[in-house]
C-alpha cells in the first residue's frame, strides 16, 4: 500500500508537461502545457504526479519530458 504514502514522499525528479491532447482519455482539465511536476513514482509506462487537482495521478510518459 505504498501508494497512500506517495503524497508526501520525496520526488524522484522533475518532469513537464509538453501536451495534454489525448484521444482516449481526458487529461486536459489534469495537466498544464509547460507546468512542471514532481514524479512521486515511476513505471516503465506511466509518471505518478501531483496533478492539477493535487491529488496523485498516474499519466503516460509521452506527456512529458524530463528535465536535467
Amino acid at each position: 500500500m505504498i501508494h497512500l504514502n506517495w503524497g508526501d514522499s520525496k520526488p524522484l525528479k522533475t518532469i513537464e508537461c509538453v501536451h495534454a491532447t489525448a484521444d482516449k482519455f481526458i487529461v486536459h482539465n489534469k495537466l498544464t502545457p509547460g507546468k512542471q511536476y514532481a514524479v512521486k513514482n515511476e513505471t516503465d509506462e506511466f509518471y505518478f504526479i501531483i496533478d492539477n487537482s493535487q491529488r496523485v495521478g498516474g499519466f503516460y510518459k509521452h506527456y512529458f519530458k524530463e528535465l536535467e
